[in-house]
This record gives structure tokens, C-alpha cells and sequence, in this order.
């Protein structure tokens, strides 16, 4: 009984200490990033913008991957080029994810008007406040984040430099938890019952 209330306590404590030390941590190596996505059991599901068509939209523009609803907002709208999605005008822009996520990542640049990258200062900043710095004049420029507490609900993107830079996405990464078999099993029991409740009536 004693061995039982030591260990029970002990799990406590260690639950406690884990929600005091939450914390974001920032990669800058993408592969660094799979690797503790995969380590910590988590999905990557990934939004390439390669299925939206080429042209300008409005801001609070949405789309959604792997169960992630994302949207973007931007001040005077947003634009979309062979898979890279930036803003109409240089100023910052935003994504808001639903539910929330506990990675993000991707490849974060400036580009000029016509969608090349230039050399620009780049600055992801999370929902909570926890920002990266980067220099780069390459699409290939990555940044990425994992909590260790509470969900990341969302991230800003700006870019500066010499003229109007635009800041620009090419892919966003999300790390998300792995349904448990058990409740897999679940929701295809749910999705059986309800397809005969149909078919019956």
C-alpha cells in the first residue's frame, strides 16, 4: 500500500513539473525538427499550397490538411505563386490554425514583387509571443517550433530588407498527436454504425 501512495505521488509530482517547465523550443534544422516530431510520437502533416490556384485573394483566406484548418490573414490580401504563398502587400502575414498544433514549421523568406527570393531579414513570431530571427535570401530558409505545453494556435510572419519585401511561405509543417489505436477503433465503429443507420433507413 505504502509502495502504491509512493508511486502515485511520484507520478504527480513529475505531471506538476512537466506542466511548470512547458516551454517552446526553436529549431533551426528541419531534420532536427522531423526527428523530435517523430520522437515525441507525433504526425507531420504537410500544407504545400500546391493545390491552390495561382492568383490573389482576400485576406482570411482557409484551406486545410491532415484534420489542421489554417487560415491567413493579411492586410490588403494575400497571393499565391506555383506553390508559394505571400502577401499583396509588404506587410505581415498570418496564420491561424484550428485546432491548434504541437509543431510548426517551414520555409519562411522574403521575396520581391515577381516572387523571388531576396536577401531579407525574417522574423516568425508564435501566438504566445516566442519569435525566431533569421537572415536569408533563400526559399530553402527554415524555422520551426514545438510546445511542450499548450497548443500553438497561430503564427506571424514579417520580412524586411532593401525595398518592398514581401513575407513569403513555401511549406508549413504540422506536428500533431496520433490518434490512439483504441480511439481509431472507435471512430471507425462510430462511422459503421452511422453508415448502417443510413442504409437502413
Amino acid at each position: 500500500m505504502q509502495t502504491r501512495t509512493l508511486a502515485c505521488a511520484a507520478f504527480g509530482l513529475t505531471a506538476l513539473t512537466a506542466s511548470a517547465s512547458a516551454a517552446i523550443i526553436s529549431f533551426s534544422q528541419q531534420n532536427v525538427w522531423d526527428a523530435y516530431a517523430a520522437y515525441q510520437a507525433l504526425s507531420v502533416v504537410t500544407e504545400d499550397f500546391n493545390s491552390i490556384t495561382d492568383g490573389v485573394y482576400s485576406s482570411g483566406f482557409s484551406s486545410s490538411v491532415g484534420g489542421v484548418t489554417w487560415t491567413a490573414t493579411a492586410t490588403g490580401g494575400l497571393r499565391v505563386q506555383s506553390g508559394l504563398f505571400s502577401t499583396v502587400d509588404p506587410t505581415s502575414l498570418s496564420f491561424n490554425f484550428a485546432p491548434g498544433v504541437q509543431g510548426v514549421s517551414g520555409n519562411f523568406f522574403g521575396t520581391d514583387g515577381t516572387f523571388n527570393a531576396v536577401p531579407s531579414l525574417v522574423q516568425v513570431t508564435l501566438a504566445d509571443g516566442t519569435s525566431s530571427i533569421l537572415f536569408t535570401n533563400s526559399a530553402a530558409a527554415f524555422a520551426g517550433f514545438y510546445s511542450t505545453g499548450a497548443a500553438i494556435a497561430g503564427l506571424t510572419i514579417t520580412a524586411a530588407g532593401g525595398g518592398s519585401v514581401y513575407p513569403t511561405v513555401d511549406n508549413l509543417f504540422f506536428a500533431v498527436p496520433v490518434p490512439a489505436p483504441g480511439a481509431a477503433a472507435l471512430i471507425g465503429l462510430a462511422a459503421m454504425v452511422c453508415r448502417r443507420r443510413r442504409d437502413v433507413a
